[in-house]
């Protein structure tokens, strides 16, 4: 049996915005999460979570926590990429890792855990997926499974000698 490759999932692609670029001439911080935020919007394009999706479920997704590592500075006009990893999902959350990268040649720059919420917008309240958006995530849970774990995913921050 042959092993099946399956490519990155692009999430979002875009250039390093003039607005975005900071005084010291590089992407400000701020705008990675940005970047990340709009990549989760792919996802959710994608997970049918799109605004039809949520006019038709009621649902929506909200971010639980995020993790931002920042890898390599970037400039402005740079062309970049999001790929996303689904590291997990249960019946309400969904685990995504974000890698951004440098279009022109795949450089790693920085990278976005994130824990998000299936939310019932008539509650608001946690719920469920709705069972074609549970269908979808399942089917790119397993899909990713043979991707290795980013090395980033799941750590904490803390200086050396102090408690995390």
């Amino acid at each position: 049996m042959t092993e099946q490759r399956v490519e990155p999932l692009v999430t979002w692609r875009g250039k390093v915005a003039p607005e975005w670029v900071d005084y010291n001439g590089h992407l400000r911080d701020a705008y990675y999460l940005l970047v990340f935020s709009f990549a989760t919007d792919g996802v959710m394009d994608l997970i049918g979570l799109d605004a039809p999706g949520r006019a038709a479920t009621g649902h929506t997704l909200y971010t639980l926590e995020t993790h931002l590592n920042y890898l390599q500075e970037v400039k402005e006009a740079v062309a970049i990429v999001v790929h996303t990893q689904v590291l997990g999902v249960d019946t309400k959350r969904l685990h995504l890792f974000h890698t951004l990268v440098r279009q022109a040649d795949g450089l790693g720059l920085a990278t976005n855990e994130q824990m998000l919420c299936n939310i019932d917008t008539a509650g608001p309240r946690s719920a469920p997926f709705a069972p074609a958006v549970a269908d979808r995530l399942a089917s790119l849970v397993e899909a990713h499974r043979p991707w290795p774990r980013p090395a980033q995913a799941g750590c904490s921050i803390a200086l050396p000698g102090t408690r995390a």
